[in-house]
Parts: structure tokens; C-alpha cells; sequence
């Protein structure tokens, strides 16, 4: 756990941008989408109003999940896949807190991708904001779970062959109760999305295309192909669904608000361990 010296805003004044910013400067190569993500971030949490000391960013590995460093609030860089299962525990022993976790596309959905699930199903009341750029960029370029079939590339000559991961359709299958779409570079509506996305009850994740300028330059082009404001939003998670795998995959926005009660929202008493060992007590 990393908690930066930054001093931190008094929750009676109005938080702005600079208040979530820490003296640590990214280390990401310049065009990199995170960066806009990083930015939209901040504008989130300013408009949310919670202090930095009252806000935890939890990470795995990757070029995004270095993104606890460069904000104020208390940091959680992790191992590997392994962010959510952290963001979890942290949630439920201490609610009172906002925990946001963020990483990439190879560590939420190849060696992470069971937490997602699991994650979703749970709906523990937390945000997850993958950054996914279709590509290992840190480890030199290596296909993820959601790379073209058919991207050549000099670890996969010719391409994998193999159909790419389908996030949204996934979390919406496991019961995340927030799935929503947007883009790095549009970053007041990126930042308008994750203020909903927090405020939304359960567990709410934002998928972010985020352009990666160095092994994937072509996806600088994306600016010119999102389709923005084409999304309707249901409470149906039958139609979501059909709106993701139906609809153009480049379309940002917000697709499904669910309903689902969050985990640890249950009646008074239920789970009790002391009620639950009394039920076992012979005579």
C-alpha cells in the first residue's frame, strides 16, 4: 500500500483536478491513451467530491496499472491479474472508502480473467476501469484476449486465429450491474461516465479503448472511427447484450444499469457468524 505525501483537500472546499494529482510524473510513452484515461480519472473524482484520503486505486501489472502512482489518493500495485480479488477484500472490510481498481486487457482478462467473473457475479459495490489497448504493451507486444484474429505481429506472424474476448458481453453475462464503453482521447465524456459508473450501485466497469502509439500505432485512427451517442441504455440485460455483439464495436457509451441489490447490502443479521455457529450447538 502506497500512501503519497501530497497534501490533501478539505472535504468542506470544492475538489478540482489538481487535488488528485501527485508529484509523480507518468512514465508512459508519449500518445499513450492512458493518459487521457489518467486525466479523466481526476476530473471524476474531483466532481465526486470524496477527499484523496478517503479514495483507493488498486492495480496489477501492466503500462496502466502504474496509474495509482500519479494520483493522491491511496494506492494498491499489486501482482499480476490479481487487482480485483485485492479491491474486493478492501471494499468489504472497509466500505466507507470509494476503491476504484484499474489495469489493462492482459492482466483483467488472460491471467485476471476468472477475478472478472467472479468480480462481476459478486457485484461487490466497486468500479473497474480496463484500459484496453488490444495488446501487451508493456511486455513488448504480445496479442491479448481481445487482438485480432488476424494481427500480424512478430510474436504471432500472421495472427492468432483465434476470436478475440468480448468484455462487455462477458461481464453482462457474469451480472456486473454498470457496462459502459468509452474512449481515451474523449476525456470530459470518459470522466462524466466514471462519475456515473462510481455512483451506480453494485459493481460497475467501464472498458476504455485506449491507443497504444508504440506497438499498435494504427489505433490512432480510432479518434476518426468511435461512434459517439449511438448508445442506448437499458435495464434489460438481454437487450445490452444484443446491443454489444449486434452493434458496431467502436460505439462508446453507456450500455446497461442493472438493478441488482450490491454484495454486502443484505438485511441486518444475515451472515452473522456468532447466529449461524449457534444454529450448530447440540442441546
Amino acid at each position: 500500500m502506497t500512501v503519497h505525501e501530497t497534501p490533501h483537500a478539505c472535504p468542506s472546499q470544492a475538489l478540482t483536478l489538481k487535488d488528485f494529482k501527485s508529484s509523480v510524473e507518468p512514465i508512459w510513452c508519449s500518445g499513450c491513451g492512458d493518459f487521457g484515461v489518467l486525466q479523466s480519472l481526476q476530473r471524476a473524482l474531483a466532481e465526486l467530491g470524496r477527499p484523496p484520503h478517503e479514495v483507493v486505486v488498486v492495480s496489477g501489472i501492466g503500462c496502466s496499472s502504474r496509474l495509482p502512482a500519479y494520483t493522491t489518493a491511496y494506492g494498491f500495485h499489486g501482482v499480476h491479474g490479481r487487482a480485483l480479488p485485492a479491491a474486493t477484500g478492501l471494499k468489504l472490510a472497509r466500505p466507507d472508502l470509494q476503491v476504484i481498481t484499474v489495469g489493462g486487457d492482459g492482466d483483467g482478462y488472460s491471467i485476471g480473467g476468472n477475478h472478472f467473473l467472479h468480480a462481476c457475479r459478486r457485484n461487490v459495490d466497486l468500479t473497474y476501469i480496463v484500459m484496453d489497448n488490444r495488446v501487451y504493451g508493456m511486455t513488448k507486444g504480445q496479442p491479448s484476449p481481445t487482438t485480432e484474429a488476424d494481427w500480424d505481429s512478430d510474436a504471432a506472424p500472421g495472427g492468432t486465429g483465434v476470436k478475440p474476448f468480448s468484455p462487455l458481453a462477458i461481464a453482462l453475462a457474469a451480472g456486473a450491474n454498470f457496462v459502459a464503453r468509452g474512449f481515451a482521447l474523449d476525456v470530459k465524456p470518459l470522466a462524466s461516465m466514471i462519475v456515473e459508473a462510481v455512483r451506480h450501485p453494485g459493481f460497475s466497469f467501464v472498458e476504455v479503448l485506449s491507443p497504444c502509439i508504440t506497438f499498435r500505432p494504427e489505433e490512432m485512427e480510432w479518434k476518426k472511427t468511435i461512434e459517439r451517442n449511438v448508445v442506448e441504455t437499458t435495464s434489460d440485460r438481454a437487450a445490452a447484450t444484443a446491443a454489444i455483439l449486434g452493434g458496431a464495436e467502436m460505439a462508446t457509451g453507456i450500455f446497461f444499469k442493472g438493478d441488482r441489490g450490491a454484495y454486502g447490502a443484505a438485511p441486518k443479521g444475515h451472515g452473522d457468524a456468532e447466529k449461524i455457529a449457534a444454529k450448530f450447538v447440540v442441546g
